[in-house]
């Protein structure tokens, strides 16, 4: 069912997102500091790398061209591949220990990077929103906390209802937002995951769905997100209800997105970094992107607007 994109491999997959313009599928290596993308028909493209100064936690395209990427320190903002990486505005966030991680737009145009505390000791994580101002450069502004490694973000019913995810909490959780004022309101628990047992080991007889980890939307509002050491992606529906799961051969998928003209291969990414040697050995599609055909088509990649 599945097909591994050659070439493709990453020690920590992430932020993928397909370009419809370029017809490219774009993602991240995150401690391997590289921007990654395809060039050519996906069945046989190259893959091209982009060296980053600092670890790439998320990014997105930009109407004007070029992208938009959250490094350790802040958000830059590059006109084209490879091009210089111009600062649009730092964090504030302490960078020995804290760094950007994901992060997406939203219908509107603002780009939306969450970070995570390296060290796990603390919730001391934040989601924040990039806003270009015309004229007057560009403006951040933390719009949600309480988290310690931020996942999960995706925006549904037109942005009206965003998600976010606390990788550590295993919860997933929902606001309501206000538009066009960008004010969240209305903070619940979509999901609960139950935390790894004591003792559990991927080939042990414990029983663990995993911990969430990137996700996107479909056409039908459905929620897609990966479940990091679970080996599977979920799809719930907007009340939460749990429609089905789908099964990947690698212990640890980061982010689905949807690609392809029709909008209907569904990428994953995945990580090989920090597993055990044994699993690699089972699992030797670990690290690279993965890509399957579905019924229901994703919803295109939103672009910054600067």
């Amino acid at each position: 069912m599945w097909t591994v994109l050659q070439d493709s491999l990453s020690q920590l997959g992430e932020s993928p997102f397909w370009h419809p313009i370029e017809r490219s599928l774009y993602w991240l290596d995150i401690p391997g500091r590289q921007v990654l993308r395809t060039r050519g028909d996906i069945a046989s493209a190259t893959v091209e790398r982009w060296a980053m100064p600092s670890e790439p936690g998320c990014m997105a395209p930009a109407r004007r061209g070029g992208l938009v990427i959250a490094l350790r320190d802040g958000i830059y903002r590059a006109d084209e591949w490879g091009g210089e990486l111009r600062l649009l505005a730092a964090v504030d966030h302490d960078v020995r220990t804290m760094r950007f991680n994901d992060g997406k737009c939203d219908p509107e145009g603002r780009f939306w990077a969450g970070s995570m505390n390296e060290k796990k000791d603390s919730a001391t994580a934040a989601l924040y929103c990039l806003e270009s101002i015309r004229d007057a450069g560009a403006l951040l502004t933390r719009m949600a906390n309480e988290a310690t490694t931020a996942n999960g973000l995706a925006f549904a019913n037109g942005g009206r209802r965003m998600y976010w995810a606390d990788t550590p909490a295993h919860v997933i959780r929902t606001w309501r937002r206000e538009l066009p004022a960008n004010r969240l309101h209305d903070r619940e628990v979509f999901k609960q995951f139950e935390p790894k047992p004591a003792g559990w080991t991927p080939e042990g007889s414990l029983h663990y769905d995993g911990r969430p980890d990137g996700a996107t939307i479909d056409a039908e509002g459905c929620y897609w997100v990966a479940m990091y050491e679970g080996g599977q992606l979920m799809r719930f529906s907007p009340a939460g209800e749990l429609l089905s799961t789908l099964a990947v051969p690698v212990q640890c998928p980061t982010m689905p997105c949807f690609g392809g003209d029709d909008l209907q291969t569904l990428f994953v990414t995945t990580a090989r970094q920090g597993r055990p040697q044994a699993e690699l050995a089972q699992r030797p599609a670990s690290g690279q992107v993965l890509s399957m055909r579905v019924d229901v088509p994703g919803v295109a990649v939103h672009f910054f607007d600067d």
